[in-house]
């Protein structure tokens, strides 16, 4: 999530705004990330789209997505590919696709 603010924790709900994501594959399996500003936020929070994001966050992005497991002296390489970056009309559908496929998993409740 996008916000001017530092967040040092995560155990709080927060209002975030779906603008865009990452349709990533890591070892063969859909990972997508979905990238949200804070609701609000003094810098990021009239972003729409991630097509109104600095290109060079968006490319720092990426490279921390293809690299964050790449553990140093581990050996071979992980997997992971960004295959499409898209906006916040497609994030809104895999969001809608994930609660689908978590409804089936768990049930309503």
């Amino acid at each position: 999530m996008f916000s001017e603010r530092t967040i040092e924790r995560g155990d709080f709900l927060l209002e975030a705004i779906p603008v865009g994501g990452l349709r990533m594959v890591d070892g063969n399996q859909a990972d997508d990330k979905i990238l949200a500003v804070l609701a609000g936020d003094a810098v990021y929070g009239e972003v729409a789209d991630i097509g109104a994001l600095p290109r060079a966050l968006v490319d720092r992005l990426r490279h921390y997505s293809l690299t964050y497991k790449q553990i140093p002296g581990e050996g071979a390489l992980k997997q992971v590919e960004i295959a499409e970056i898209y906006g916040r009309d497609e994030a809104h559908e895999v969001i809608r696709r994930s609660e689908r496929d978590y409804r089936a998993a768990f049930g309503e409740g």
